[in-house]
């Protein structure tokens, strides 16, 4: 890598990188094989017919699936940098306060795997959205008093771009000056950054990222919604992995809001990073884990959560041998050592009884789903800490992401080989045809394929409609319950607020994050509260993310086969080779159907909220506009009759979202099945040649053995 900065080898780090992996070996194989088929013959049909088998391996080499998201929280100065520059085995990699000191901005930090430069990709807001989101900003100086928190962010903002006292100027005044002007251009363009020095590099992307109260005026932050990192020489930690900085609760602009959430719902693994001494009584991790419990479980895809405490090499010796109660025989040897681990169990114990106790427990159904680590990224580097490689917990933060990508790599790999071995059965499938029983009985064979694909396809109807009806049941208790507490719901949001915070949450949609408080408030959620509540439990069941459970959408996908274990195709070897193509084919597409039905999940799910919000949008833009004297409780007044006005439609809207979106499901899924597979038929069932191909029979040999790698 081109840091000139302290190095550490990662462990496991593969020695030779020669060795050619199962996945490049099958490729070599299929492209010997494309080369080979395609000299086969210059007959016009024949051409064509090596046309569909070269296109259906050239579509192998074209199949891409999403990295893996670690999103990453903690307040900046709690060792996040430090704690990934440990993990990517480079010490000045990332600044201090480079990872995460904006809180609004995403940042994503991911590898290189063109060449050996560090690269900054920046997504923008439009000029639509930057202009939206300016009017907003100069509202708020207008209308909010300058102790209230939104009053400071919209200077904060402001300043960066535009200097001192940019916010004491009006927007009309700012539109005329050559700043603004030099804005637009900027918005006009993607912008990417790309620098060999890592130095350089970090030096530049900081203007894009971070805040700076000394100098304000070019600090671009405010423009840049998410930002890439990618990162040489680390293709074993992150080649099917991104790490995520994501702002703990969101940002009062709905735009960065909705990038936020989106983001949340990617995760796949969560680390929470505090400092150790202030595990257990901060309030922003576990506030973090209660604002996001919906986007990480139901809404999202979230499998485990690592709890991260930093800083353990920081440690006040006599003080903790006093508060521990440290005894003289449990202090022999290294005594700092010593009361490093031993504070490193104890802050392992209280997280996890914490844990148990929150409400985020819930969403997991394994206690391996939540672990704690105790890190000590100085210690990785200096070994002065007299704390083992291993004691400074950093090794293991490193299996975890090895451990997901060689399990991603082996996964891919299954499914490329199982693919070439579809193919080679196609191949195989059109050898010269001298079984005369498969020339008569071509047309029969299509039809029973035809017949069992649909048998199949109405069973699998027959199992959709029952989980439709579960979800019916629940939701019907769900709009009943709502509709019974939403008045008392709404109060509970609204009515022990300041006039200004009330103001920011009408301002906003029905949705205020209150930094100085650290306090949520979203009427929306708490208004789709009794519906979630009420689905939560059967929707767990019907749409995991990982795992059976009996009830789930995934496994009904799995149950369904056009392959019937009486089908004639065992009657020919030839006919034996179809079969193995239509089934390889069908166990791609069921797979494909089983991701596409994780992505689909979050949308049925928070369906609920977003019909919420959507029915009471007007309400909330009408809430804001009220001033004057008693304006605070005309607000509330508005809020509350809107909500009993709306309740019995508004929550029937929300259900009948969910069961469309469900069915919707289904109806893709049917659709999907059906024309796939009915084109893997006419395309298995359709060729003949005068003239052998190719004799894969050594290739099927070598795909066979790298199965079992």
């Amino acid at each position: 890598m081109a840091s000139q900065g302290t190095k550490r080898k990662r462990d496991h780090e593969p020695s030779d990188l020669s060795i050619e992996s199962p996945l490049t070996t099958v490729m070599k194989i299929m492209e010997n094989v494309k080369n080979t088929i395609s000299r086969a013959t210059d007959n016009s049909y024949e051409a064509s017919m090596i046309r569909d088998i070269i296109s259906k391996i050239n579509q192998m080499d074209k199949v891409s699936r999403k990295k893996a998201t670690f999103g990453i929280f903690g307040k900046s100065g709690e060792g996040k940098s430090s704690l990934l520059n440990a993990v990517l085995g480079e010490k000045d990699l990332l600044p201090s306060g480079c990872f995460g000191a904006c809180t609004a901005v995403v940042t994503r930090v991911e590898a290189n795997l063109e060449d050996s430069n560090y690269i900054a990709e920046f997504e923008l807001f439009s000029k639509e959205e930057w202009e939206k989101e300016l009017k907003d900003l100069f509202t708020v100086l207008s209308d909010e008093d300058e102790t209230h928190e939104l009053f400071d962010n919209a200077v904060e903002k402001i300043t960066a771009l535009f200097g001192d006292d940019a916010e004491k100027k009006t927007l009309e005044e700012l539109k005329k000056e050559v700043k603004f002007a030099e804005i637009e251009t900027f918005l006009s363009f993607s912008k990417k950054i790309s620098k060999s020095d890592v130095s350089k590099f970090s030096n530049v992307v900081a203007s894009y990222i971070q805040p700076s109260e000394s100098s304000p005026g070019d600090w671009y932050w405010p423009l840049v919604k998410s930002v890439t990192i990618k990162i040489p020489g680390c293709h074993e930690l992150l080649k099917h992995v991104v790490l995520v900085d994501i702002p703990g609760t969101g940002d009062c602009s709905k735009i960065r809001d909705d990038k936020w959430k989106s983001t949340l719902r990617e995760c796949s693994i969560v680390w929470i990073v505090s400092d150790i001494n202030r595990a257990i009584t901060d309030k922003e991790p576990w506030g973090i884990l209660k604002h996001c419990t919906t986007e990480l479980g139901p809404e999202g895809e979230c499998r485990r959560i690592n709890f991260i405490c930093t800083k353990t090499d920081e440690i006040n010796l006599t003080a903790y041998v006093r508060s521990a109660r440290l005894s003289t025989d449990q202090l022999t040897g290294d005594k700092e050592k010593v009361c490093i681990l031993h504070r490193n169990e104890h802050a392992k114990k209280r997280v996890k009884e914490k844990f148990e106790q929150s409400h985020i427990k819930k969403i997991f159904r394994t206690d391996n789903d939540f672990q704690v680590f105790t890190v000590s990224s100085k210690a990785f580097f200096d070994p002065k800490f007299n704390l083992d490689h291993s004691e400074t917990e950093i090794p293991k933060l490193q299996d975890d992401l090895r451990i997901l990508n060689e399990d991603i790599t082996r996964e891919l790999t299954r499914d490329y080989v199982n693919e070439a071995k579809g193919v080679l059965s196609l191949i195989q499938s059109v050898q010269p045809d001298t079984d005369k029983e498969m020339v008569k009985m071509k047309d029969k064979v299509s039809m029973e394929f035809e017949e069992s694909l649909m048998k199949a396809l109405n069973e699998l109807d027959s199992r959709f409609n029952t989980i439709y009806s579960v979800l019916e049941q629940c939701l019907s208790k769900g709009v009943e319950k709502s509709v019974e507490l939403c008045v008392a719901s709404t109060k509970a949001v609204i009515q022990n607020v300041l006039h200004q915070t009330l103001r920011a949450l009408c301002r906003y949609g029905g949705r205020y994050f209150s930094k100085s408080k650290n306090e949520l408030l979203d009427l929306n959620k708490a208004l789709a509260e009794n519906l979630h509540e009420c689905l939560e439990e059967d929707f767990k069941q019907i749409f995991p993310v990982s795992g059976q459970t009996g009830k789930s959408v995934q496994e009904e996908i799995d149950k369904f086969s056009v392959i019937q274990s009486d089908s004639a195709s065992f009657r020919s070897p030839t006919l034996n080779h179809i079969q193995k193509f239509i089934k390889t084919e069908e166990t791609k597409l069921k797979a494909s159907l089983n991701r596409e039905v994780v992505e689909t999940k979050k949308h049925i799910y928070s369906s609920i909220q977003k019909t919420i919000e959507n029915e009471m949008a007007s309400c909330y833009e009408k809430a804001a506009a009220i001033t004057g004297p008693g304006s605070w409780k005309k607000m509330q007044e508005l809020l509350i009759t809107t909500v009993n006005e709306k309740k019995q439609d508004m929550f029937n809207k929300a259900k009948n979202e969910v069961l469309k979106k469900f069915n919707n499901l289904k109806l893709y899924i049917k659709n999907e099945l059906e024309s796939e597979l009915k084109m893997s038929i006419k395309l298995s069932l359709s060729q003949s040649s005068k003239i052998t191909l190719m004799d894969v029979s050594r290739e099927s040999e070598q795909l066979e053995s790298l199965t079992e790698q």
